[in-house]
């Protein structure tokens, strides 16, 4: 019993998603000695959802192996080929036995969906009490992360809150520093590593307000929050930093890549019919981050552009380093007075 205070302890004594998930599957390793414990998660959409490793632990692993954070949707494996995993996705345990040895599947829920699976290898099929204790820890990890949503993510959108920026933003900074180490870095890492940061403003959204209540404009702001995941990756990193003002932090081969994806965003949003208000526009301004970059200088670079764009015919994407490149800013020019809304 005190082995399995002490792990529930340890469990709930980190904020970081990546090292709860370690943790979880260390616990299990110690509890059960199982031939290997790993968690999953499901990403993607629609028929293209697939199965990203969190955590893999096997019995003679000295440290957990997990898919990297910008991993490619396409190289991941497809929901279909796993079965017993889809089965624990209808949010039923699944325990399965392959000779002697066991297979057995739990669900990872939120407290609105069931978003992954906990998978255990065994010499034997678990037994019932075994099964309980499983169950019964995945509950406290359940709550745990809910604390976690409540104090990382916008209660409105669901998006990640402004709290959350800078740690994300930091290990992005190690993984960029030529003598970075460690799991964080060798996690957030490629080949070729080009990290961007864009700065994405609802164009006139205080006559929205004015005009249709703060109801409605609550609506367009969640409205405008599905459109970005819809148009980002699964990996890409979304914020709203308050009112209309939304961030995101991604990785892509080319500031032509990154364009692109902002690009895809704004025509998203032209196009889309909002409810009461119809046709609405955002500018978005987007940086390339750089060693030894703080969050404050990359945001400063990204709102530059935003303003650019918001002077200069609004609904459009600008790129500060083409900007700075076109003679039409000045590395040390100020961001002027340009009317938002």
């Amino acid at each position: 019993m005190s082995e399995l205070v002490d792990h529930l302890a340890e469990l709930t004594g980190f904020r970081d998603r990546d090292i709860l998930d370690v943790t979880l599957a260390g616990a299990f390793r110690d509890l059960l000695h199982p031939r290997s414990v790993a968690i999953f998660r499901m990403v993607g959409d629609g028929d293209n959802q697939r199965w990203l490793t969190r955590a893999r632990l096997a019995e003679g692993d000295a440290v957990a192996t997990a898919d990297p954070v910008w991993v490619d949707l396409e190289n991941l494996p497809r929901l279909a080929a796993h079965p017993a995993r889809c089965e624990a996705l209808t949010g039923q345990t699944v325990v399965t036995a392959v000779g002697d040895a066991g297979l057995s599947v739990f669900p990872l829920a939120t407290d609105r969906e069931v978003v992954g699976v906990l998978e255990i290898e065994t010499e034997r099929p678990l037994d019932t009490e075994a099964q309980r204790m499983v169950c019964s820890i995945l509950r406290v990890y359940r709550n745990f992360e809910g604390l976690l949503d409540y104090s990382e993510r916008d209660t409105l959108t669901g998006l990640l809150n402004r709290k959350t920026f800078d740690e994300s933003f930091l290990k992005i900074s190690s993984a960029m520093h030529p003598h970075s180490s460690g799991a964080d870095a060798r996690r957030t890492a490629g080949p070729g590593s080009m990290y961007w940061l864009g700065m994405i403003d609802i164009d006139h959204f205080k006559s929205v307000n004015d005009t249709y209540g703060h109801l409605i404009g609550d609506e367009v702001l969640l409205l405008l929050s599905r459109l970005m995941r819809s148009s980002f990756r699964f990996h890409d990193r979304l914020y709203r930093f308050g009112g209309e003002e939304f961030v995101v932090l991604m990785r892509c081969d080319s500031e032509l890549d990154a364009q692109r994806a902002f690009e895809r965003l704004r025509v998203n949003t032209e196009r889309y019919a909002f409810p009461q208000v119809g046709h609405i526009t955002a500018s978005i301004g987007f940086s390339e981050l750089k060693a030894g970059d703080s969050p404050s200088s990359a945001i400063e670079r990204a709102d530059k552009a935003v303003y650019y764009a918001k002077g200069h015919g609004r609904n459009q994407v600008q790129s500060y380093a083409e900007l700075i490149a076109r003679g039409e800013l000045d590395v040390t020019e100020k961001v002027g007075d340009v009317e938002l809304f």
